[in-house]
């Protein structure tokens, strides 16, 4: 699986888009319709993934016509095949009520959202916030192996392992 990663919108969110031969899945596609769509041209989008629903992560989601999205409102905690991505649901919150984290097991991968940056987490004081629900988020992403790299909704990957080391919240 290839990741691309594109930085869109005032907040500098990171869109990932995810391609196995001509298929691809898009995670938060928080804006810049037209920059996302230049990366997946001559792809067949076969799913968005929304991590939460904050406008910096789904400002473009509305421009996607005829695609079938995923978020809190219609997923639970179990594996999901679409073509020939696999990924498991995992409900991360804590930043919101509605914050989902996917993981690719097949390739170690886990998209985050605003959930865990790295040596941080996301703020939990907003609307929907719950410091509780996210210390109990934490403690159930630290069962996952530690290599997994953690790609999160902005700023740089990191991985598991370096979150478990060096991040003052695990």
């Amino acid at each position: 699986m290839d990741i691309k990663q594109i930085k869109v919108g005032y907040l500098h969110t990171n869109c990932y888009i995810l391609i196995i031969e001509n298929d691809a899945i898009i995670i938060d596609p928080g804006d810049e319709f037209e920059k996302i769509e230049q990366q997946t041209k001559n792809k067949k989008i076969q799913a968005i993934l929304i991590t939460h629903n904050h406008q910096d992560h789904i400002g473009a989601i509305h421009k996607f016509k005829n695609i079938k999205k995923y978020d809190y409102s219609n997923t639970e905690e179990k594996t999901y095949k679409i073509k020939k991505f696999e990924f498991e649901v995992i409900r991360t919150k804590g930043h919101t009520s509605d914050s989902v984290t996917y993981y690719f097991k097949k390739q170690n991968t886990m998209f985050v959202g605003d959930f865990i940056f790295q040596n941080s987490i996301g703020r939990t004081d907003l609307e929907t916030g719950n410091i509780e629900e996210m210390k109990k988020s934490i403690n159930k992403i630290k069962t996952y192996p530690p290599k997994t790299k953690i790609y999160p909704g902005h700023g740089n990957t990191t991985t598991l392992y370096k979150e478990l080391k060096n991040n003052p919240f695990f």
